[in-house]
C-alpha cells in the first residue's frame, strides 16, 4: 500500500493541516503541538522508503520517489517552524533557549 502524498487534494489538505497547527502552536504558545507534524512527516518518510525499496514497478517508483521529495519539503517546513515556536515559547516562559537557532534568519527579514 501506498501513501500517496502528490494528489493534489490530499496534498492541499496536508498543506493546510500543517499551517493550521503551526499557528495553533504559535497561539498557545506550545512547540510539542508544532512536533506532532514533523513526527508524522518522519514516519511517513520511512513509509516511503520501505515502499521505495519492495517496488518493483517503475511507475510506483516515479511515484514513491515524488511522495519521499514532498517529506523532505514537509519535514524542513515543520522543522523551521518547531524551531520558531519554540523560541516564542522559551521567551514566553522567560527561559534561555539553548540554541537561538532562527535569530540569524529573522533579523535579515
Amino acid at each position: 500500500m501506498i501513501l500517496n502524498i502528490t494528489q493534489p487534494l490530499v496534498l492541499l489538505l496536508i498543506l493546510a493541516a500543517t499551517v493550521l497547527l503551526l499557528f495553533l502552536g504559535k497561539e498557545i504558545k506550545k512547540s510539542y503541538i508544532v512536533a506532532i507534524p514533523l513526527a508524522v512527516f518522519l514516519v511517513l518518510l520511512v513509509i516511503h522508503t520501505v515502499n521505495l525499496m519492495t517496488t518493483q514497478s517503475s511507475d510506483i517508483v516515479y511515484i514513491v520517489s515524488k511522495c519521499i521529495a514532498l517529506d523532505f519539503v514537509f519535514i524542513f517546513i515543520t522543522f523551521i517552524g518547531y524551531l520558531w515556536v519554540d523560541a516564542i515559547q522559551a521567551k514566553e516562559e522567560k527561559k534561555r533557549s539553548i540554541d537561538n537557532s532562527l535569530d540569524w534568519f529573522w533579523s535579515k527579514v
